[in-house]
This record gives structure tokens, sequence and C-alpha cells, in this order.
């Protein structure tokens, strides 16, 4: 009997665990909208994936991806928190839907190397493999979306990103533990993940 009521008990989230998913759901639903269009590319530089990285550190993989998959119901249902202000079916079926269903893989990645590692070298290989499987998504259905070639659509919607990408991976992998660690020092976050 007590066997059971532990595993039970692993199973359910704890007040501090759906708060924090709650509070990164918002953060990402505040900073998804905000874009910088480029003219080269239907593909808006956005802090989405940042957000992203942040959350599964926070929150492990599962947590992670539940609170990225509130995000994605939030836009879905007509909310404008997608990249410039964007919601709805529309946007997921649109040339960056690939990379609306690659965050859901990237959480997933992402939150298991920093559920398993911490040194700063694999989580570096963890961002970098989320961040491509995202771009493999996004590329195939961007070329699909827009009739180019993958090599065209790779220069649409992933090359002119890379600089950039790299610079939130790197950003993440120096400040996303140590945030953490302050985070769950709280009292009120004492007993989380």
């Amino acid at each position: 009997m007590q066997k059971k009521s532990q595993s039970s008990e692993k199973r359910t989230f704890s007040t501090p665990q759906m708060a924090l998913t709650a509070i990164m759901t918002a953060i990402m639903c505040i900073l998804g909208p905000l874009s910088i269009p480029i003219p080269i590319s239907p593909v808006p530089i956005t802090l989405t994936n940042l957000v992203i990285y942040f959350t599964v550190c926070f929150l492990g993989w599962k947590l992670g991806t539940i609170s990225y998959l509130l995000y994605l119901i939030i836009g879905l249902i007509g909310l404008p928190v997608f990249s410039a202000f964007g919601s709805g079916f529309g946007k997921l079926f649109g040339p960056t839907g690939g990379y609306l269903i690659g965050f859901i893989f990237m959480a997933i990645i992402c939150g298991l190397f920093f559920e398993k590692y911490t040194n700063k070298a694999i989580l570096f290989l963890g961002l970098i493999l989320g961040s491509a499987v995202n771009y493999a998504f996004g590329t195939l259905w961007l070329a699909w979306q827009a009739n180019l070639t993958f090599s065209q659509a790779l220069w649409a919607g992933v090359i002119p990103y890379l600089p950039g990408d790299l610079i939130k991976v790197i950003f993440t992998i120096i400040f996303a533990p140590m945030i953490k660690k302050r985070i769950f020092s709280l009292h009120f976050y004492s007993n989380m993940i």
C-alpha cells in the first residue's frame, strides 16, 4: 500500500511545479509575439527558442514540453502569442508552422540533456541537437509551403539565424542553471523537481 501511494505522489504535480509551469508559459506568451522580420525570409527572428531553453532547464523535459504545448494551444485558439502577434491554425499551417511543431521535439531533447547533464560542453551539444531537429522540421515545412528546394529553404529559414541562435544557446548555458539554482533555493520552490 505504501508503494502505491509513493508512485501516485510521483505522478502528481506540486503547486510550485504548476506555478512555475504557468509562469514559463506566460513568459512564452509575452516574448513569443516579439519578432524582428528580415527581408530575405518569411521566418522572423524571435525569442521563443530562448524561452524554451530556459523553460526546460527550469522544469525538465516533461513539464517544459507541457509548458510549450500550453503556449501552442493558447495560440491555436486565437490569442495573439505567436510571432508578429499571430494566432490560429493559419499560423500553424503557414510557412513557419514547421518550427512551431519542431519546438515540441526541441523541448524534449534539450530538456533531457538538462536533466541528465551539468557539463556545459555536453549541454551545448544537446541544445544544438535540439535546435537542429527544430530546424529540420521548419526547413522541410518551409520548403513545402513556399515551393522551395531544401537548400533554398535552409538559406531562407536557417542560415541567417545561426549566429543569433548560437548566442541564445551560449547565453542559456551560462545563465539558465544559475537562475534555476536561485529560484529553487527559495523556500516556496525547495521541494520542486
